[in-house]
């Protein structure tokens, strides 16, 4: 019974997890990149701006990473961090266009804003479209160039 119990609770919050996930569907990101940019300004840091969906298990998989092993604290000490839903490439897209960022190559998909609000990097060829398969190693490697550019 223990099992059926803890197997139940699993499935409740990975259900939960999925529903809702890692983009908040409701919130206001024009208005969140202005307040991550002025942070960033008295952090020096940069703003990562990371366009996905909550269906989307590569962005998942990223927002994952962001959370736990290597790449969080890179991610932590590195950059303010903006996750902006782009639903089913129907929301948030002109905000994507504007930072040079093609949803159509895949996401999840990022821009990196220096603390005036200018594109230093944006993904533009599906680069982490597939961050299941790049693993924590690959999504690390690829965040830690990042991070050493900015610098």
């Amino acid at each position: 019974m223990r099992r059926v119990l803890t197997l139940l609770a699993l499935i409740s919050s990975l259900t939960a997890y999925s529903a809702t996930g890692p983009y908040d569907e409701a919130a206001d990101s024009p208005s969140e990149i202005k307040a991550a940019l002025v942070a960033a300004k008295d952090a020096k840091v940069q703003v990562l701006v990371v366009f996905g969906a909550n269906w989307c298990g590569d962005c998942k998989a990223l927002d994952t990473s962001f959370k736990s092993g290597a790449t969080a604290p890179l991610i932590a000490k590195s950059f303010k961090v903006v996750k902006v839903n782009v639903g089913r490439f129907d929301r948030n897209v002109d905000l994507a266009d504007a930072y040079g960022v093609p949803l159509k190559k895949g996401i999840p998909a990022i821009a990196v804003l220096d603390s005036d609000g200018k594109v230093s990097f944006a993904t533009r060829a599906g680069e982490l479209a597939d961050a299941r398969s790049m693993g924590e190693n690959g999504i690390h490697d690829f965040f830690a160039k990042l991070a050493a550019g900015a610098k």
